[in-house]
């Protein structure tokens, strides 16, 4: 479930809802002030390319993102990656 802060922002940030699936499927977890934090690193990207075969190809340009998961469930925003996040 998108909140509505989260769907403005996906919208703003051309992250599609393909790029939030592969995300929450592949990517790496982190718990991060109450929250869970989606993005991806070396060992998610090759878990991906090697489940995803040539979508990953497709895909590969717009991984650079990370997705921010309440508690219940709900995505709360998104972003795109431009230097290292920092836990």
């Amino acid at each position: 479930m998108y909140t509505a802060h989260a769907q403005t922002r996906c919208q703003q940030r051309a992250i599609s809802p393909v790029v939030v699936e592969t995300l929450l499927s592949y990517g790496q977890q982190r718990r991060h002030h109450g929250a869970d934090i989606y993005y991806f690193d070396k060992q998610a990207r090759s878990r991906a390319a090697a489940a995803l075969g040539e979508g990953f190809k497709r895909l590969e340009k717009r991984l650079n993102s990370y997705l921010v998961v309440s508690d219940d469930g709900q995505l709360i925003t998104a972003g795109r990656r431009l230097t290292r996040l920092k836990f």
